[in-house]
């Protein structure tokens, strides 16, 4: 999985729809000016979140693979 793919997608959705990013902007930043605690708190629990998902999709990714290791492994072994 690769970071840049992420923000790739990121910039894409806001040039294609300017006016959600630019109303999303500033409701993020009416957020920080008012209640700055929560949304320090809630983008923590938000990086921690997209870490764990990281971390098991990277793990399924590489249990997927030496499954399929194994079973194309034992297919040519047998006769």
């Amino acid at each position: 999985m690769d970071f840049s793919r992420y923000v790739d997608s990121i910039v894409s959705f806001a040039q294609n729809h300017m006016v959600i990013a630019i109303v999303l902007a500033l409701f993020l930043l009416f957020f920080i000016y008012r209640r700055p605690k929560l949304f320090f708190g809630l983008l923590v629990f938000g990086l921690f979140l997209a870490g764990l998902f990281y971390m098991i999709t990277n793990m399924a990714r590489s249990g997927s693979a030496q499954k399929q290791k194994l079973i194309h492994g034992e297919e040519r072994r047998s006769p």
